[in-house]
């Protein structure tokens, strides 16, 4: 089969691979649709992922497609039914797990090889964290649910409600679905944003107010001038950089919530001023990742076409022009998602 191959720092190669065999409790899916997204383009352009990939390896992980063959002792699946595949599952029996911080398990595993005409389930995924496609949900659709996972479990983890002041720092994929949430939550949304592509990004998943940072003088300044002088009650770092972590903390109200949710670079550090931390009270927290049940959750999101692929994947190539489409993205063109097609 043809997939792509990750060797090392912006080095991917598409290369004829054997197709994988399977074991006990295994599925081969014939991938359908690959969505691209943040994670690959930092390990793409940083050449491996601390947790994820370590190369030379099979690439990719958000897709959707058509189980091939099931192995020995597989009983909710069959050839021909239409599934979407998460990227990982957790034990269920560790430390964490019995905690319900399953994205935190002792021996997550994860599952790369997206970008490829068939991929490998392994068993935990196919009893844990695969799904079958209702009829009228597109593969585009369903290969979005691992990203959308993760946003709504950032915001979740902030304990937002309807009402509140919602800042998203950042309008990559992920931003814009916190963003999206964050309005289908009921809260007012800001987005703090750099290009004037993103602007416009911003608005239509539902930004009320956008503050481009290339446009003002202190994007903190102006952020608090468009909350009354307080800051926003939740912001949420969807950037990854140590600037955009300490906007964070300045822009948020006292009392209020502050969610890193952009992984930075391994070694990063940043400056807080305790003062503001201990007398504004307040809380600042990381989440990582997705559970089985922030799966479901996002899934049914989909189903229910509150989230529609046609808003996100604009743009398609054949597997073969993968590595441009990742170029594309490192000079910041203005795609969103491109659905990467196997079998083109």
């Amino acid at each position: 089969m043809t997939a792509a191959v990750l060797y090392g720092k912006e080095d991917v190669k598409i290369e004829k691979v054997p197709i994988p065999t399977l074991e006990r409790g295994e599925v081969l899916v014939k991938v359908n649709v690959a969505l691209t997204c943040g994670t690959d383009l930092k390990v793409f352009q940083r050449g491996y992922h601390a947790r994820m990939i370590v190369p030379p390896a099979l690439f990719g992980h958000e897709l959707s497609g058509v189980i091939e063959e099931v192995g020995p002792g597989v009983r909710d699946f069959k050839r021909g039914m239409r599934v979407v595949a998460l990227n990982s599952a957790p034990c269920g029996a560790c430390f964490y797990c019995l905690k319900h911080q399953e994205n935190l398990c002792e021996d997550l595993l994860f599952n790369n090889g997206a970008y490829a005409e068939y991929i490998k389930i392994p068993r935990r995924i196919v009893e844990t964290n695969m799904l079958a496609l209702p009829e009228d949900v597109t593969f585009e659709s369903a290969a979005m649910t691992e990203p959308l996972a993760c946003a709504l479990r950032g915001l979740q983890e902030t304990g937002a409600v309807i009402g509140d002041t919602v800042t998203v720092i950042g309008a990559g994929p992920l931003g814009l679905m916190v963003i999206q949430l964050a309005k289908l939550t009921g809260c007012k949304v800001i987005a703090v944003v750099k290009r004037d592509e993103q602007v416009v990004s911003a608005r239509h998943f539902g930004a009320d107010e956008v503050v481009q940072t290339t446009k003002v003088k202190d994007p903190v300044d102006s952020l608090i001038a468009v909350t009354e002088g307080r800051g926003s009650d939740i912001v949420i770092e969807a950037v990854g950089r140590p600037q955009a972590w300490q906007w964070s903390v300045d822009m948020v109200r006292r009392g209020g919530v502050v969610n890193f949710f952009g992984g930075c670079a391994t070694g990063t550090k940043v400056e807080l001023d305790t003062n503001r931390l201990h007398y504004s009270e307040l809380t600042l927290k990381a989440t990582f990742h997705h559970t089985p049940k922030t799966v479901r959750k996002a899934f049914s999101l989909i189903a229910e076409k509150k989230v529609k692929s046609t808003d996100y994947v604009t743009g398609e190539a054949p597997l073969s022009k993968l590595k441009q489409v990742l170029q594309q993205m490192l000079d910041r063109g203005s795609q969103i998602k491109t659905a990467i097609i196997p079998g083109h």
